[in-house]
């Protein structure tokens, strides 16, 4: 076997040692089933409330994050 073709030989064995290396840690990682995490998706999103969707949830009052308070008497401040 020619040197270059056992160069290659030992690459292409270290690129699957590798892969396979990720494919293991990849097993590793902890799973979780969709119907649960949707079920966390849909709890959260009926749980919190959205000021941007006031069709939904109603007016959002003096707790809206979004709301843009007026300083002085309207005038334009350019920062």
């Amino acid at each position: 076997m020619p040197p270059q073709a056992k160069n290659n030989t030992e690459y292409k064995l270290q690129r699957i040692l590798e892969y396979n290396q990720n494919l293991r840690q990849q097993l590793d990682l902890p799973r979780v089933k969709v119907s649960y995490a949707s079920s966390l998706i849909i709890e959260y999103v009926q749980s919190t409330k959205d000021y941007l969707v006031p069709s939904v949830w109603g007016p959002a009052g003096p707790a809206d994050p979004f709301v843009v308070k007026n300083r002085g008497c309207g005038e334009c401040i350019i920062a």
